[in-house]
């Protein structure tokens, strides 16, 4: 796992935009937050806490961390589509929770009601549902999770 930063901006969007295209066909709503996104916004949430996975120099995960006060907020985990299902997303899930911040005390995250892998993925890490909003046609489903080991950093 490496740190990410702005300048990793294009990259990202990149391999954004391709792991999202599954969930907007799954949710019949090609107009999801992360395939809207710009390369500005992309590059200026880079500048806090992100990492990714290399496979030969290719990025092929990439996660985003946001911390206000206890709660470490998870977003934009993403695998390419053609490594889904290898674990890069549970190891990188982990790794995020490892790096947080020892002030952490909670994770939260969210994803779409009809996104069968990630549900699976949060079940999986221990991840509970705390409640659903609604989103266009379809709902997001918030889940929780109280960090249960001893922060540590990774770089």
């Amino acid at each position: 796992m490496i740190r990410l930063g702005p300048a990793d901006a294009g990259e990202v969007l990149t391999l954004q935009r391709a792991a999202y295209v599954t969930e907007a066909r799954a949710h019949g709503d090609l107009d999801l937050p992360p395939l809207l996104e710009t390369l500005d916004e992309t590059r200026a949430a880079l500048a806090g806490l992100s990492w990714g996975i290399r496979e030969n120099g290719r990025l092929v995960a990439s996660v985003r961390l946001t911390v206000t006060g206890h709660v470490g907020v998870i977003g934009r985990l993403v695998v390419a589509p053609d490594r889904q299902g290898a674990g890069l997303g549970g190891s990188l899930l982990l790794a995020a929770e490892a790096a947080a911040p020892p002030e952490v005390t909670e994770f939260r995250l969210f994803t779409g009601s009809k996104s069968v892998g990630p549900l699976h993925l949060y079940a999986k890490h221990g991840y509970r549902e705390t409640h659903r909003t609604p989103e266009n046609n379809h709902e997001l489903v918030h889940l929780e999770k109280a960090r249960v080991h001893a922060p540590g950093r990774v770089r």
